[in-house]
């Protein structure tokens, strides 16, 4: 059976991403653009991937990759050029082919910017369908879960998209 680790796993809310706002990033508002948001988000799902053990030569030799099949980001606070970002990351549910992440993006002096939720699946890359994690990559998310899922849901996750009415 494979062993497929990284160096470290990850704690609870675990800074997962580290890096700073480019000035390509940013809008004709003047800060960084929405879809620029996704990115650091998508770039902070590959960080996951290597956490649990997914990394390149793992996915081509597996022939096992993860899809983000929904997410559901909310934008807090503007973020500008050259801002240091940080983004944590909380397992919020996961089974042996998906997992139910969240992500926090924060800017300077710890300011919360934005969050993202996503539910992520496994895939088997021959079939092109979802499949069960590999053993050794399930064992590594077993093990992430342990550490890493909150004891309360971060009050964005769940979170349904609507106009609010006044009664």
């Amino acid at each position: 059976m494979a062993t497929y680790r990284n160096e470290g796993m990850l704690m609870p809310s675990s800074i997962i991403l580290q890096d700073r706002v480019r000035e390509e990033w940013i809008d004709y508002n003047g800060h960084m653009n929405d879809a620029e948001y996704v990115r650091v988000f998508s770039r902070a799902v590959d960080k996951l991937m290597y956490t649990i053990g997914l990394t390149e030569e793992v996915r081509n030799q597996e022939n096992y990759t993860l899809f983000t099949l929904e997410t559901h980001v909310c934008y807090l606070a503007e973020m500008n050029v050259a801002e240091p970002i940080e983004v944590s990351f909380q397992m919020l549910d996961y089974d042996n082919k998906r997992v139910h992440a969240f992500f926090e993006l924060y800017g300077e002096d710890g300011k919360r910017a934005a969050t993202s939720e996503q539910l992520l699946m496994g895939i088997d890359h021959s079939t092109g369908k979802s499949a069960p994690f590999p053993t050794a990559i399930l064992s590594n998310v077993d093990e992430i879960a342990d550490s890493c899922m909150p004891e309360e849901k971060p009050k964005e996750a769940g979170r349904v998209i609507g106009i609010r009415r006044k009664k």
